[in-house]
């Protein structure tokens, strides 16, 4: 006869809604994927239903869709809103020096945190912002604080957190940082979409982790390989598919236990261009999970 901890597992198989046991736990920990990332041409209901097909619980859609659509399709399904990425953050970042454009950027999160309300999803991911050549790191820090603290009240209405995500933007280089900067807010309302794939190219994400606590609200499951950055370019660091590049997995799933993080945890990996690769993507979440 199995024991009861096999049992489970053989009932759960292909759901991950609970993973492996580690340190005698047991990991309540939920797989979505970003919406963003599935590249097949087919309508939002085919989408959903090949997510939910393939065994995932929830999807992370992108702010600025057909809300009725997408609505149709969560109850349709029966997946979960894991999340609401800001899809304005790239194009007019909070930290622009044209009043204008922060406007813009304000707008969108603003969208963002209305529609993660109607689709039942706890968070927006949000891009605080961008430094470049014309936008020093100082400027970048007070204009995206100023902008997000306006969104900050509908954040507190809605019941849904405006989560700060570490992206390539050359801004938040270091744990310490980022949890400083979601500190000033002084508010619940703001938290961290800790991605895990992004540290690796210049940092440890369990180390992250274990700095940036109790404020990561979701996570990015992502994977980054060093030898394919070094032979090929940054970018081609996230060519890797799960478990095959850089990420010290068993680490990371460490380090999440250490600060008690429970919830979803959202692949951003390419592969997702069709049922078979949607399966691949949840079947090597279940080996993350379980590491």
């Amino acid at each position: 006869m199995m024991n009861l901890v096999n049992r489970r597992h053989f009932l759960l198989a292909g759901t991950a809604a609970l993973a492996a046991p580690a340190f005698g736990k047991t990991r309540d920990l939920h797989k979505a994927i970003m919406y963003g990332t599935i590249q097949m041409d087919v309508p939002i209901l085919a989408k959903f239903k090949a997510v939910r097909d393939a065994g995932f619980e929830g999807i992370e859609p992108m702010s600025h869709m057909p809300q009725n659509e997408v609505l149709d399709a969560f109850a349709a399904t029966g997946l979960k809103a894991a999340s609401v990425c800001c899809n304005t953050h790239w194009k007019q970042p909070l930290s622009d020096p044209d009043p204008a454009v922060r406007k813009a950027g304000l707008d969108g999160l603003m969208q963002s945190l209305r529609e993660a309300k109607a689709y039942g999803a706890s968070s927006v991911l949000l891009v605080p912002a961008v430094v470049n050549k014309n936008v020093s790191y100082s400027d970048a820090w007070t204009r995206s604080q100023a902008e997000i603290r306006k969104a900050i009240p509908l954040a507190r209405e809605t019941g849904v957190k405006i989560a700060i995500e570490n992206v390539w933007n050359q801004f938040l280089l270091s744990p310490l940082e980022a949890a400083r900067y979601v500190d000033e807010f002084e508010s619940p309302a703001v938290g961290w979409h800790f991605d895990i794939g992004n540290v690796v190219n210049y940092g440890f994400p369990e180390q992250w982790i274990r700095v940036l606590g109790k404020r990561i609200v979701k996570l990015h499951i992502k994977e980054y390989s060093r030898a394919k950055r070094d032979k090929q370019g940054p970018y081609a660091g996230f060519q890797a598919e799960f478990l095959t590049g850089d990420n010290d997995w068993p680490a990371v799933m460490a380090a999440l236990d250490e600060i008690g993080y429970t919830g979803w945890g959202i692949a951003e990996q390419g592969g997702a261009n069709s049922p078979e690769g949607l399966k691949n993507l949840a079947t090597g979440m279940d080996k993350i999970f379980a590491s």
